[in-house]
């Protein structure tokens, strides 16, 4: 065995070793369901919406809302708007002849990215739970009550859920989002969860914080600071929404790889927190620094030097382990990798942590956000 092909082997066997220890936790813990004390609930709700010219889809997004099973009298929507095309004109011409639920509308004749407007929607919102959704994401009637049946329990702050069902069909997204609930799930059960979802995520008013302005993830950002200030942040299963994703390889990193530079830069802002906050500094967050931060720098030094090993070992041969890793893409990309394809999907995820990692030592990234026409599609 070459030198290359034994480093190249030490590399992957100390990029699993976290890995491995996850999967024996998790066997060990079998953790399920919400880890809170739930019980039903009917608190005064306040469901943010930010649009951005969302002309195609927000009436179907207002139908959406319209349609929980909740007392929509308890209910106020705040809708913070930066578009150039008709959405606040569809938004009032909606609600022009509704008495509930009540409607604030931000205009904001400036767009100055998502996070300013979030923090103007929140200092606005005046009900106990403050809900924010996304234009593109569809969510069941349960939704709001399940929500607040987590946030019945005094422990909880905040609570966020999973996506059901990818619209698009994306095997990719699915088989990832698959793998990162059973993640959520045993992060909530040990003390809270790291990633908040933006299609759907529920906070305690009292516990809102304002974000960075230039925050890339502001719905994590503000999970973790009401986290640091002593509330728990947890996932629940029966939280539920349905979001649109790309499979195609190119096409999945526009909307991939700003999600995993806001993620890297906002465990880099918070890296005081690492071995603080009970398990969730021990534990939580060691493995996401692992997992976003290391991982994809180990795994392409893997594959470098792994092929330099092949290569000096067996020749021209040697290429067959860069051509399977292309072929492995391909057929990821397409669906076609059938139980193997969870595997890929963490693996297209980990090259999103690489690109966005690069990025941010590039200097790249700002708060602003880009519909994304084709995706906006399916909503229509």
């Amino acid at each position: 065995m070459s030198p290359f092909a034994a480093v190249a082997g030490v590399l992957l066997a100390v990029t699993a070793a976290p890995y491995i220890a996850f999967l024996g936790l998790y066997a060990w813990l079998r953790p399920s369901g919400s880890p809170a004390a739930k019980s039903e609930a009917e608190p005064p709700v306040s469901i943010v919406l930010p649009t951005y010219n969302e002309s195609r889809i927000v009436e179907a997004k207002l139908d959406d809302l319209l349609a929980l099973d909740y007392p929509m009298e308890e209910v106020e929507l705040v809708v913070v708007d930066s578009s150039t095309d008709e959405t606040r004109e569809i938004i009032r011409d909606y609600f022009s002849d509704l008495e509930v639920p009540d409607l604030t509308l931000i205009e904001e004749d400036e767009r100055r990215g998502l996070a300013p407007a979030l923090n103007e929607a929140y200092e606005a919102a005046g009900r106990e739970m403050v809900v924010k959704t996304d234009c593109d994401s569809k969510l069941p009637p349960d939704v709001l009550r399940e929500a607040a049946a987590n946030l019945a329990d005094p422990e909880v702050d905040a609570v966020t859920g999973r996506n059901v069902e990818v619209l698009g069909g994306s095997g990719v997204e699915s088989g990832y989002r698959g793998v990162q609930s059973h993640i959520q799930q045993l992060e909530s059960h040990l003390d809270s969860t790291l990633i908040f979802h933006g299609p759907f995520s529920a906070f305690e008013n009292d516990a809102l914080l304002p974000i960075d302005p230039n925050s890339l993830a502001d719905d994590t950002e503000l999970a973790l600071k009401i986290r640091r200030q002593g509330g728990r942040v947890i996932f629940d299963p029966a939280v539920r929404y349905k979001e649109a994703s790309h499979s195609e390889f190119v096409k999945r990193r526009k909307q991939k790889d700003r999600r995993a530079m806001g993620l890297i830069r906002l465990l880099v802002q918070h890296r005081d927190a690492l071995g603080r906050y009970g398990k969730y500094g021990r534990a939580v967050l060691p493995f996401n620094w692992w997992f976003m931060i290391a991982s994809p720098w180990l795994l392409a030094l893997t594959l470098i030097v792994g092929t330099a090993g092949v290569i000096l070992q067996f020749g021209a041969v040697g290429l067959a382990l860069p051509v399977g890793v292309g072929l492995f893409t391909y057929l990821g990309q397409k669906d076609l990798l059938g139980p193997v394809q969870a595997l890929y999907s963490l693996f297209d995820t980990q090259v999103s942590l690489l690109r966005g990692g690069i990025d941010l030592l590039r200097g790249k990234g700002d708060g602003t956000w880009e519909v994304d026409a084709e995706l906006r599609e399916i909503y229509e």
